[in-house]
């Protein structure tokens, strides 16, 4: 069980380490899915050998206060098209309450390419850099994709609005107390 305080909610620094081990994760899924021929690559990322990432920092935005039980889904995507002369990335994560299928938190992250030999920053690696802007290509494409569907969708209410309480001639029953 997570620890909770007395009113029963998640302690807020637990928002923290789900959006870690959500990164730990997104990286394990270009080792395993997206790029398997560097996948000890990316897995030495997440160790202090060679080429690590490290969290600069992190800024939490808390939505409303998870309680116990919950299960939660952490997303990761990335904030800005990749350089590959940057020897840092950011990250935008969402934290989802499953059982109250919402945002718990929002975090951005602010990650370091870190050469552990020679104890300072350094830039993308080719192969992050390729996934990366590959994995940023994605993201533009599905959010062209699904803003034309919300536009849709917007639409589509207003129709509905003009047609019913937003027309010429109509009254809005505000309701009351006295019959």
């Amino acid at each position: 069980m997570p620890k909770v305080v007395a009113d029963g909610h998640i302690n807020n620094v637990l928002y923290v380490r789900y959006a870690e081990s959500g990164r730990v994760n997104w990286i394990l899924n270009y080792a395993n899915y997206h790029d398997s021929a560097h996948r000890d690559d990316w897995e030495k990322l997440l160790s202090p050998r060679g080429f690590g990432l490290i969290l600069r920092s992190i800024k939490t935005e808390f939505k409303f206060p998870m309680t116990w039980p919950d299960r939660i889904s952490v997303y990761h995507k990335l904030r800005d098209s990749p350089v590959d002369s940057s020897e840092s990335f950011k990250l935008d994560v969402l934290i989802l309450s499953e059982r109250h299928q919402r945002a718990a938190a929002r975090c951005v992250e602010d990650i370091v390419v870190y050469d552990y030999r020679l104890g300072q920053k350094t830039s993308l690696k080719p192969f992050m850099f390729q996934q990366f802007k590959a994995t940023w290509d994605a993201q533009e494409r599905a959010k062209v994709r699904h803003e034309g569907r919300v536009l849709e969708l917007l639409a589509q209410v207003r129709c509905l609005e003009k047609a019913s309480w937003d027309r010429e001639g109509a009254v809005e029953d505000v309701g009351t107390a006295y019959k």
